[in-house]
Order: structure tokens, then sequence, then C-alpha cells
């Protein structure tokens, strides 16, 4: 079973280049502007599951090691002090981590650091702390759309077109109809199928995509 697995998750990690934006053009290039030392300094991203601010986080912490900076990552925890601090999953903080992350907030902004946060819901939708909904209402707040099943599926199209294969119109609408709302997820579902239509010499089809999600319901995997 463990190499009937393999190739499920994606084989590629979330960055800047490789997010769909979709109608989430503008915050992208927010946050392309908020790396290189531009515009606010703190940035709240919220939206339902799978609607790509984890990805998001990623990228940026990425794209921030790249630029040589001291980067911090956690989720439903507060890390320490860096140059640039991601903070996924605020809702999830209990008492102490609230008080924890308003401190952060007040340490990253005097040191001009870079603060990104991450939620569910709008701040003043939390239930957190008044002073900490405050602080992360104080910066950028944005909504991070969820794609549309067209621009879904144009970013599966794309994605099969780069690795050199072809997926038929009945399996992208199968995949959409019947799998994560993640693109990430989704994204790793095809690579998947790709490799197990490799490994077996079968074409790909809608049932051999059904075997692929049969076995990739015994994990779960990240809505990024």
């Amino acid at each position: 079973m463990t190499q009937l697995l393999l190739g499920i998750v994606p084989d590629w990690l979330p960055t800047l280049d490789n997010f769909v934006p979709g109608h989430n053009g503008e915050l992208l290039a927010l946050l392309r502007q908020a790396l290189v030392g531009e515009g606010e300094r703190s940035l709240y991203l919220w939206g339902e599951p799978g609607c790509g601010k984890t990805h998001l986080l990623h990228a940026v912490v990425a794209a921030a090691q790249d630029l040589g900076l001291s980067v911090e990552y956690a989720s439903g925890r507060v890390p320490g002090v860096a140059d640039m601090v991601a903070v996924d999953d605020v809702e999830r903080l209990d008492a102490t981590a609230q008080v924890e992350l308003f401190a952060l907030y007040n340490r990253m902004r005097e040191r001009g650091g870079l603060l990104l946060t991450s939620g569910q819901a709008a701040p003043r939708q939390l239930e957190l702390r008044d002073d900490l909904r405050t602080r992360l209402g104080w910066g950028l707040v944005y909504a991070v759309h969820t794609l549309t099943d067209a621009e879904k599926a144009e970013a599966l199209q794309r994605h099969a077109q780069g690795k050199g294969c072809r997926v038929p119109d009945d399996v992208v609408h199968y995949l959409l109809r019947h799998g994560s709302r993640s693109l990430n997820s989704l994204l790793g579902m095809l690579d998947a199928l790709d490799e197990r239509s490799l490994r077996l010499h079968r074409p790909i089809s809608v049932p051999l995509l059904r075997e692929v999600m049969q076995d990739a319901s015994q994990m779960r995997l990240p809505e990024l």
C-alpha cells in the first residue's frame, strides 16, 4: 500500500509564482512589495479552508529566506521574533498564546519586521482578546478569495501541460466534483494520477483517478 501512495503529496513547494491568483492579484502584489520593505508591515489574511492563505504564508516565508532574511512560521502557536514572522490559524491560539501574539505584534512593529497572520474570519469576528483583535485590524486585512471551478480547472490543465501530460476534461471535472477544495491538494492528486498512469502504463482516465483517490482517502492532505 505504501508504494501505491507514493506521489499523492505534491512534490513542489508553495511559492508566490505557483500561487494561482484568481481574484487575489492585488494581494499577491502587496505581498511581493512587503518582502522588499515597501508598504504595510503587518498583514492579516482570512478565508475558508482551502482558499490559499496557508500557501501564501509558506510562500512568503520561502521568499524571505531566499532574500537572506531570518524567518519564523507557526500554525496555532506563536514563534519567536525574526525579520519575517508568519502566524497561521490565529483562531486556534489559547489565552497564553494570544498574549504572546499581542507582544510579538508590538516587537515586530518596533523593529520594522514583516508580520503575516491568518485566520478563518476577519479580526472583528474572531473569538480573541479585544486588544489582539484590534492589533490584527491595524494593518492591512485581506480576504483570500477561493478560486472558481473554472479557474481551478485552468490551473490543473496548465500544471498538467507543464509536466508534459494530457488530462481529459472529464477527469478534471471529476476531480473538481469529488476532490478537495484546496488547489494544492488537487494538484497533488493530479501528480499522483500522472505517476500511476506512467507506472502502470495506463491512460489517464476517470477510473484510474478513482483508484488514486481511494488510496489518497487514507491520507489527510493539507488544505493550503
